[in-house]
């Protein structure tokens, strides 16, 4: 989950080329994305390699992507977008595997992440809902419009407006 902390004017890090793709196999880079999360005690990106592996998940379903963030050639962050396989209308979409490693974070690179999933869900769903158990991701989800919701499978929701 990427983390809000404010980087000042004088502290900003060198300006580095960032490139957002969608990813259509596992990039060699993910196993270090994977150790990255597992060394902050976050597993999905070990459950994203292993369902990508098994096929139970490759992103593929109507609506769905997995996008990846690249900062100066290095995979440093991913996420996806699927329809939520919790929820019983088939217009409702899921936020899923977002992660952005410490030493890429505050760049707005999960900020960026998120608009471009979003941007992709509009067509497909009227709601994507997400679930996160950290305090950084509540901060993260509400900053960007989502609200808090009361379900066992989702923690927020955000409402997309129809084109």
């Amino acid at each position: 989950m990427t983390s809000s902390g404010d980087i000042s004017r004088d502290h900003q890090p060198p300006m580095s080329k960032i490139d957002i793709e969608p990813l259509q196999d596992l990039s060699p880079g993910m196993f270090a994305l994977e150790q990255a999360a597992q060394a902050e005690g976050f597993r999905f990106i070990s459950r994203l390699i292993s369902e990508w592996q098994s096929g139970v998940q490759r992103f593929d379903a109507p609506g769905a992507c997995l996008l990846a963030a690249y900062l100066d050639g290095k995979l440093v962050a991913v996420g996806g977008l699927t329809p939520d396989p919790y929820a019983h209308e088939a217009d409702i979409g899921r936020i899923r595997r977002l992660y952005v490693t410490p030493t890429a974070r505050g760049r707005q690179i999960g900020q960026t992440l998120l608009q471009r999933l979003l941007a992709h869900a509009g067509p497909h769903f009227s709601l994507v809902r997400v679930l996160t158990d950290t305090t950084a991701g509540d901060v993260f989800y509400l900053r960007y419009g989502f609200q808090r919701i009361k379900d066992p499978h989702a923690s927020h929701a955000l409402r997309l407006s129809l084109s």
